[in-house]
């Protein structure tokens, strides 16, 4: 299967995986993060005029794809970094990697889980981006809305959540950031502190101002929290 992946920077490497607005919201957060790290951001088979094979239909699948790519790529001790939709396959990517693959996971209004109290709340168009957004641009290869929107409902599901993920958090034992916006209503902070709470060793950040796309609304207060969390680097992570 043929892989859409932008790469760039030196430094330990960071996975990025995009939600549904595609790799073209997130081109700000890797150009930041390649500034000391080697970046590794794949687009989703499905999103930007890219083929999504039949049997590549859940997320626990895409997830082995990533997982393949940082092999062929000879990466470890990678730091996984999701939005949204993105963050449910970060966290599938850090529950099925193997020993050492996985070292840090960093989520952003990430869906998944089934909470008991709190559902997903499906908006009823997306977001008017501002002039200055990258995300206002077109994207790169033209991808129609109607097929990125079939692609995702492939992958997650009609309810977009997994009622067997939950329970598998608490058993990553590694570092997760989890940064919510103070105003998301796709996915409310309340339900985004119990996502954080799932796991051993997390720390949740709320990011006042902001709705679900917090990068987009309030970058310099998410990129300052994410240079916190990812701290010294080194570059034990490559070959």
């Amino acid at each position: 299967m043929d892989l859409d992946v932008c790469v760039g920077g030196e430094g330990s490497p960071v996975l990025v995986l995009h939600g549904a607005p595609g790799p073209v919201a997130l081109t700000a957060l890797a150009e930041h993060l390649a500034r000391s790290h080697y970046v590794v951001a794949p687009t989703h088979p499905g999103w930007e005029g890219t083929a999504r094979p039949d049997d590549l239909n859940s997320v626990p699948a895409l997830a082995a794809v990533c997982l393949e790519l940082l092999d062929r790529l000879g990466l470890s001790r990678v730091t996984v970094v999701g939005t949204s939709f993105g963050g449910w396959v970060a966290t599938q990517v850090a529950l099925d990697g193997r020993e050492g693959q996985v070292s840090r996971l960093v989520l952003m209004d990430a869906i998944g889980p089934v909470i008991p109290g709190h559902r997903i709340t499906v908006p009823s168009g997306p977001p008017t981006p501002r002039p200055s957004d990258p995300a206002a641009r077109p994207p790169a290869r033209g991808g129609p809305p109607a097929r990125t929107t079939a692609a995702l409902r492939a992958y997650a599901g009609p309810d977009m959540e997994d009622p067997g993920l939950l329970p598998r958090l608490g058993r990553l034992a590694l570092p997760v950031l989890v940064i919510w916006g103070g105003d998301d209503t796709v996915v409310t902070p309340a339900y985004g502190r119990a996502y954080a709470d799932a796991f051993p060793q997390s720390r949740f950040a709320l990011v006042p101002g902001a709705g679900h796309q917090p990068l987009r609304e309030e970058p310099e207060a998410v990129l300052a929290l994410l240079d916190d969390f990812l701290g010294p680097q080194d570059r034990t992570g490559r070959p």
